[in-house]
């Protein structure tokens, strides 16, 4: 039997994910867990006509990422989730993929950050729907209530930072 790292994970999920994507959105050529200059170079696969996900991605570069960006239509993006352990009740509008971490829906980048500094053994982040107020999606003054979630290997889930109603 085969023990899976993270990173070995990521790889093999990802050149899966090509053969599942492939087709007009060319993952499968996509260069993975690269580094740029001082942070880690966020790769993000969203709807192309999906707003939200351009405003997230804004941020994340204000936040001083680098973030390149694919597209993929409804039914291979959530094949690509679903490839990587992102489970229907921990889906968004776009998954990312950062340093060997998978990265679904509006996650604060100073939580991505936080997540990159203490590397524990999980698949990633979620932040399940699309909460008001969390990056990309309204003002943070205005925003409801939400959470982000540490995606353990067994698809469980646990608390990794709690934003109260503004």
């Amino acid at each position: 039997m085969t023990t899976l790292n993270r990173r070995s994970f990521v790889m093999q999920s990802l050149a899966g994910a090509g053969a599942v994507i492939g087709a007009g959105v060319g993952l499968g050529a996509w260069p993975v867990l690269a580094v740029a200059g001082n942070a880690p170079l966020v790769q993000v696969v969203k709807d192309p006509s999906c707003g939200c996900c351009g405003a997230w991605v804004a941020v994340l570069e204000q936040a001083g990422f680098t973030v390149e960006t694919r597209h993929a239509d409804n039914d291979a993006l959530y094949a690509f989730k679903a490839r990587l352990g992102i489970s229907p009740d921990l889906a968004s509008c776009h998954t990312a993929l950062v340093d060997g971490y998978v990265i679904e829906g509006h996650v604060p980048p100073a939580d991505i950050r936080k997540l990159l500094d203490t590397r524990p053994d999980a698949i990633g982040l979620a932040v399940p729907g699309m909460p008001f107020g969390s990056p990309g999606m309204g003002p943070e003054s205005e925003r409801d209530a939400y959470d982000v979630l540490l995606v353990g290997r067994d698809g469980k889930t646990g608390l990794f930072a709690h934003y109260p109603a503004a």
